[in-house]
């Protein structure tokens, strides 16, 4: 048999090329038991909390308990593959996922890979899952408006750029309707969005996908699924994952809003996984870090300082409540968090007053520093108004005589609550929301069948689009309401309400 010298000697001068001194050492350790999520480990004793492990077939877990003798992981993929005895290795990582433009318009899992059908994400970027909170230094008070398009919101509850308002509320309250309108009003403003959605039935997730998308929301949004179906892992992990993906925005000077829908039910998925990992259990079974769990997350919110480029990151945590229970654990730990709550009242969703916002219980604390000037002024005393109208409604219902004064009262409350109501997927331009809201504070429903006070408030904005375009420009561009531009909305408002009472006389006499 004959050998080719130049045939080994090239083999021998390629392997001499392709050799590396450097030594691959990885730990390694073995699965001792895997079920419901969740692997126990022996052997990774220099593993760090939160680091990456890798098991046979690519799957990823995350090193969640460190133990004397084992460590617990949480198993993010199907854990079903994974069996006692499988080698784990340690990825000397922390879980990241992709972010940037490449993102934005699709839906993906709780860890960045896309579920849309629309192909790979084609990005290079990637971020960590959890990062630390900018610190005091680092961010400005905040005090710019992030328009919701909801005149009961804007109004009463306004929300500014990094701020976190909770949405409260029993389910089937118009919770999400409220978050999906917030998104859809950012059109044109250059805010990216995202909506996380945890433990959601599939069908509600698309068909919240469908309202963006028929819409024009996807265009600027990013939707991240961990559905009902998911483990686990996958629902506790995706609020930090749609965080990270809005944190790039932010970081780089834009504008982000997130909505986590919901975090009662990531709350869930944690203690599930804190039970199963035998820690030991406190009020309602919860662990005790679950306050933790969620202050990390939502303190990423916030408005960074103009040195860092002035971006701001804006949340809408949503909660689920039982039975309008607001001081259950989980509740009250997100309200001392958040810098406000919207809450919803089952009792005002079935009256038909949507959004079934009380306004009594419903707070903003950034309140006017996140308003316009126009709309600080018209809906000044608007919030404590309503709640005098609501306790002066239960009032009267006692069937008491009333004076003029409060029988008047009464009459505008109810002018005032439908002229607050609001079709969904219809949000309102702020400055249509300062005219209505002018328009119903300053007595000019008063005499306006409560019936027709939306009709009117139609014709009313309609003719001003129509024939003031210079009141409206005025509006928008002061961002205030000056004395002559309130002069000229009183007259429109008198001679338009002079046409509208000859208009329905005329309709009657002729019926």
């Amino acid at each position: 048999m004959k050998f080719n010298t130049d045939e080994i000697a090239s083999v021998i001068q390629r392997e001499i090329e392709q050799f590396s001194d450097q030594v691959d050492v990885r730990e390694v350790g073995t699965v001792l038991e895997v079920g419901d999520g969740i692997a126990r480990v022996y052997g990774l004793s220099g593993v760090m909390a939160g680091e990456m492990v890798e098991f046979p077939g690519g799957i990823i877990g995350l090193a969640f308990n460190l133990e004397e003798n084992s460590v617990g992981v949480i198993i993010l993929g199907d854990y079903l593959k994974i069996k006692e005895g499988d080698e784990v290795k340690s990825v000397g990582q922390l879980l990241s996922v992709p972010v940037g433009d490449a993102v934005i318009g699709r839906v993906v899992d709780a860890l960045g890979n896309p579920i849309d059908g629309m192909g790979p994400i084609e990005t290079t970027e990637r971020l960590p899952v959890e990062t630390l909170a900018a610190g005091v230094a680092a961010r400005q008070p905040v005090g710019e408006p992030l328009q919701t398009g909801i005149k009961a919101v804007d109004a009463m509850t306004p929300i500014g750029r990094g701020q976190r308002e909770l949405i409260i509320g029993d389910r089937k309250t118009g919770k999400t309707a409220i978050a999906i309108d917030a998104i859809l009003n950012q059109k044109d403003s250059g805010v990216k969005c995202f909506y996380v959605a945890v433990g959601q039935k599939d069908s509600s997730v698309a068909g919240v996908v469908e309202i963006l998308r028929k819409h024009g929301a996807m265009e600027y949004t990013t939707v991240i699924v961990s559905g009902a179906s998911s483990p686990a892992p996958m629902q506790y992990i995706a609020p930090y994952s749609g965080t990270a993906m809005a944190e790039y925005f932010m970081n780089k000077g834009e504008h982000a809003l997130i909505v986590y829908d919901d975090l009662s039910k990531q709350a869930v998925a944690y203690r599930e996984l804190s039970l199963l990992m035998r820690r030991p259990p406190g009020r309602e079974a919860y662990p005790g870090d679950v306050f933790y769990c969620h202050s990390r997350l939502l303190e990423r919110s916030s408005k960074l300082s103009d040195e860092l480029g002035g971006g701001s990151l804006t949340s809408l945590p949503i909660i689920e409540t039982l039975e309008g229970e607001v001081s259950a654990y989980i509740p009250t730990n997100v309200i001392s968090i958040t810098d406000g709550q919207i809450y919803l009242q089952p009792d005002l969703f079935f009256a038909g007053i949507r959004p079934a916002m009380n306004a009594g219980i419903s707070v903003s604390r950034v309140g006017g520093a996140a308003q316009i000037k126009a709309m600080k002024k018209v809906a000044g005393g608007l919030r404590l108004d309503l709640a005098a109208f609501r306790e002066l409604e239960a009032f009267a219902q006692l069937g008491t005589e009333l004076d003029a004064a409060t029988q008047l009262q009464l009459d505008r409350g109810y002018r005032m609550v439908e002229l607050l109501k609001q079709p969904q997927y219809a949000p309102m331009d702020v400055v249509d929301q300062v005219l209505s809201i002018f328009a119903g504070s300053q007595g000019y429903l008063d005499k306006i069948p409560v019936s027709e006070v939306r009709q009117w408030e139609t014709d009313f904005l309609d003719l001003m689009h129509r024939s003031h375009e210079d009141v409206i420009s005025s509006i928008r561009e002061k961002s205030e309401i000056d004395g002559d531009t309130e002069a000229k909305i009183r007259q429109i408002l008198s001679d338009f309400n002079t046409q509208y009472m000859r208009a329905a006389e005329a309709t009657a006499a002729s019926a």
